[in-house]
């Protein structure tokens, strides 16, 4: 509905005074129940003129206030409230209801069909102290400080004054079906869903954002390139590589000509050193003489041979100890004395020989 269409008793600041009411040739029903409803008095309703006379005499009544809907507001600040485990007594002691009342300003079964309604003057002063007292100080507590942020509180506060004052909630004009004696009622099929979040939209936006914080960088003062070459070659952890001369240098390709040339000597004095240490000739391999006679046990089982045969090679005493001895080293102690019982294995000793002389 364009802002011309509402009478002077609509615009901020403005006292109440009577609706503007505008009904077509042909009057609705509803209307004309809702009026004999209401009226104690029976008047008489038999054309348009005196169904606008009627509703805009029921309307300009002082007990004509319409609940649009009910709001659960806090009490206190946020940092105020009293804390407690049951939430139905934190309900009780940190919580308020604020009813939203207002009266019609204007009816139009015309052109757009819909009825309009102010806040009254208390219910302003209600949202306003709220607004104020909690509201903001709840907005300021969220946000850190900065010079300005008392000014945008101001201005945040005078600009939802304005707000309320000039807030009108337009419905469908079948909102009057709840209309009660005196010109009271309330909102009904869900409208007062819609007017609730028209009133908290009120409350937006909240306080602009603040400037962001200026963070200050401390950088290094810039140095020469002289300085930091220095530094740079001073530094402990890593140390410039020095230049090699080219004369040193081994390339990296096969050439006729190489670096390995200028010591020739290198290869005679490790053939001298080679020539000089004097390795032990080693020792013959012992087998036993191939035969084709049958076989006997107690021809590789002979213990006095094959320990005869050891003990003529120059090998470690370690090798050639008994394994009673070899076991009594290794912490087998039970071994040791049950060896006795066991006579030797020139088989099992004659592997261990081979073993030591390819070795």
């Amino acid at each position: 509905m364009p802002t011309a269409l509402l009478p002077a008793s609509a615009a901020a600041f403005a006292p109440r005074g009577n609706p503007n009411v505008v009904l077509g040739r042909k009057v609705e029903q509803w209307l004309t129940l809702t009026l004999k409803r209401v009226n104690r008095v029976k008047r008489p309703l038999n054309n348009p003129t005196q169904h606008t006379r009627c509703l805009t005499e029921t309307l300009s009544s002082p007990n004509a206030i319409w609940t649009l809907c009910s709001l659960m507001f806090p009490k206190a600040p946020d940092s105020e409230l009293r804390k407690d485990e049951n939430p139905l007594v934190e309900a009780i002691f940190n919580y308020q209801m604020i009813h939203i009342e207002a009266y019609v300003v204007h009816v139009d079964m015309v052109s757009q069909n819909e009825v309009a309604f102010k806040l009254t003057p208390e219910t302003i002063e209600s949202l306003v102290d709220f607004h104020k007292d909690i509201f903001s100080v709840d907005t300021a507590a969220s946000t850190w400080d900065w010079p300005d942020k008392e000014t945008q509180l101001k201005k945040l506060q005078e600009e939802f004054v304005q707000s309320a004052n000039k807030f009108i909630y337009r419905t469908k004009v079948q909102a009057l079906e709840g209309m009660e004696e005196d010109g009271a009622g309330e909102l009904l099929g869900g409208r007062s869903e819609d007017a609730k979040t028209a009133i908290l939209n009120l409350f937006v936006p909240l306080l602009p954002p603040p400037p962001p914080r200026v963070v200050d960088v401390v950088r290094p003062p810039l140095l020469p390139s002289s300085t930091i070459a220095e530094d740079w070659w001073s530094s402990p952890v890593e140390q410039p590589v020095m230049p090699v001369e080219a004369w040193k240098v081994i390339p990296s390709s096969p050439s006729p000509v190489s670096s390995c040339d200028a010591a020739p000597n290198m290869w005679t004095t490790m053939s001298m050193s080679m020539a000089e240490a004097q390795l032990p000739s080693p020792a013959p391999s012992f087998s036993q003489p191939y035969t084709t006679a049958p076989y006997d046990a107690a021809q590789y089982y002979s213990a006095p041979v094959t320990m005869a045969a050891l003990a003529a090679l120059p090998l470690p005493s370690m090798l050639i100890q008994p394994c009673s001895t070899a076991a009594s080293m290794g912490g087998f102690g039970g071994y040791n004395e049950r060896y006795q019982e066991f006579p030797a294995l020139s088989y099992g000793t004659t592997i261990r020989h081979n073993e030591g002389v390819s070795v």
